[in-house]
């Protein structure tokens, strides 16, 4: 259900914790206690892992209460902050700090927030901090870590967008605007907020058609790549796809499912005078994961074609993933790619890894762990989708990075040199350096993905296939806010493997 990539290249996976038994014990005795109506009163098996990708194995983690649909973040040191959820968890702040050990382990702060929340999204700010956005019932924000106004602050906008009975306002997509501001959009509308002085500073046109977009209407949402980071007027767009017609969650309760939306709106949120732009993505989807690619595509993958979020409330479930080309033009930005074989309906999670490839894990739609007699049993297979920019004919033209190492400092506005190995003919008017934020999955929406495209200012022969590539660092934390990221260098539109700076 949530899935979040760590700087040391381990993947943490965890469901919630009230279904009863998992099939995975607990380390060296370890046993949680709940007092929760229908969980267990002593539950010795785990519902967490931290996942090796390099190595393929896991290990169990102890996440002490309820996660379900619960949002996160990671901070400028690296850490997993994570927050609200059900029952005993909804008020909850848990953080994992990765480590080389195996001790590391989910430590958990009572109280930690102000409200309840449950089906909220979290994003980190430019000082630091993560602003916790919306939830069941909860038409406000917050912050963390709590400073002397440990409040919480109204935002009616969210009200405004709660449609009686089905809500379609909640995991509101957030995104940091490069004027420092939040773009938040929930259900098919959205408002710019300078969130320091509690203003809505721009009010956004209702997408055509009017159709909800948002949980459990469920699309899903990106940030486009940002792009030209020195020039003053600095764009910046949204893309929204998929989702479900309204009544459509209402409807599926009664076992009538109503066919997914087939329409992508992008908007340029940084606009004057914006307005939505509408597109047809090949297949109908409900329940979309969007991923940012190293080389500035954007891949689509999971979901149903059919129904709502919410248990055995999705049908039809698409096997084929979309990749959008958003500098192409508008009819030829969509390529149906290979399909897999497994359905990823309801809590299922999707994250790009350094190495390129999208790990995609999870889809239990319905009640309790179950393996027989429903439609989509329980799933616990992860399986990669591979890009087509992985394949062998490719690797003369895939860069190397040589330095700087992985887990190096780099600072704000200041030119970087960058040493790859490209072994045939390099184009040098194609090669790029990208920087991307690893992005917190749950229920279709990747909480805090960023794409930052530094181009390069200079490519410089050094011999031996070996070139430098220079580039300018992100001027201000409007734009990537501080912490690590994951840096590309993409040529002819192959990237190159990842390597881990920390940007401060």
């Amino acid at each position: 259900m949530h899935m979040q990539l760590l700087r040391n290249d381990r993947v943490v996976i965890f469901d919630r914790t009230d279904f009863g038994k998992s099939n995975l014990s607990l380390p060296n005795g370890k046993c949680r206690n709940d007092l929760t109506e229908g969980a267990l009163k002593v539950d010795c098996s785990g519902h967490s892992v931290e996942y090796d990708v390099s190595s393929n194995k896991f290990r169990a983690l102890m996440v002490q209460t309820n996660v379900w649909c619960s949002s996160g973040a990671i901070t400028p040191d690296g850490k997993l902050v994570q927050t609200g959820g059900f029952n005993d968890g909804e008020r909850r702040v848990r953080v994992f700090s990765p480590c080389s050990s195996r001790d590391c382990d989910w430590q958990e702060i009572p109280n930690g927030l102000a409200a309840r929340r449950w089906y909220a999204t979290n994003h980190i700010l430019p000082d630091g901090r993560l602003i916790i956005v919306g939830g069941r019932r909860q038409f406000n924000y917050e912050f963390s870590p709590k400073n002397i106004t440990a409040n919480t602050f109204n935002l009616p906008f969210l009200l405004e967008t709660n449609d009686k009975g089905e809500e379609n306002n909640l995991y509101p997509f957030v995104f940091l605007n490069v004027d420092g501001n939040l773009f938040i959009f929930a259900n098919n509308r959205a408002i710019l907020l300078d969130y320091v002085k509690n203003e809505v500073v721009k009010t956004y046109p209702t997408i055509p058609g009017g159709d909800p977009r948002s949980y459990p209407s469920t699309g899903s949402a990106v940030l486009l790549p940002l792009k030209n980071l020195k020039m003053a007027d600095l764009q910046a767009e949204v893309l929204v796809c998929g989702g479900a017609p309204k009544g459509s969650f209402a409807q599926a309760l009664r076992g009538n499912f109503i066919r997914a939306l087939k329409t992508c709106a992008r908007i340029t949120i940084t606009d004057p005078n914006p307005k939505w732009v509408m597109e047809t993505m090949p297949l109908a989807r409900v329940m979309g994961d969007m991923i940012l690619l190293p080389n500035g595509k954007v891949l689509l993958i999971n979901g149903a074609g059919s129904g709502s979020a919410g248990w055995e409330l999705g049908q039809n479930p698409v096997l084929s993933p979309v990749l959008y080309r958003p500098d192409k033009k508008i009819g030829s930005r969509f390529k149906t790619q290979n399909p897999t074989t497994i359905p990823r309906m309801y809590h299922s999670s999707a994250t790009l890894l350094r190495d390129g490839r999208v790990l995609v894990g999870g889809s239990n739609p319905h009640a309790f762990y179950n393996f027989t007699s429903v439609l989509f049993p329980t799933e616990l297979s992860l399986e990669a989708f591979s890009p087509a920019y992985l394949d062998s004919k490719f690797n003369d033209l895939r860069p190397k990075i040589i330095t700087p190492k992985s887990m190096s400092g780099i600072r704000y506005n200041k030119r970087t040199n960058i040493q790859v190995v490209i072994t045939g003919k390099v184009a040098e008017n194609l090669v790029s350096a990208t920087m991307l934020a690893p992005a917190f999955n749950t229920h279709s929406f990747s909480m805090n993905q960023r794409l930052l495209v530094l181009g390069n200012d200079k490519v410089t022969t050094c011999g031996n296939s070996a070139y430098n590539i220079e580039v300018t660092t992100p001027s201000t934390h409007n734009l990537a806010p501080p912490g690590f990221y994951l840096l590309f260098v993409v040529h002819q539109n192959i990237p190159s493997q990842g390597i881990w700076v920390k940007l401060r």
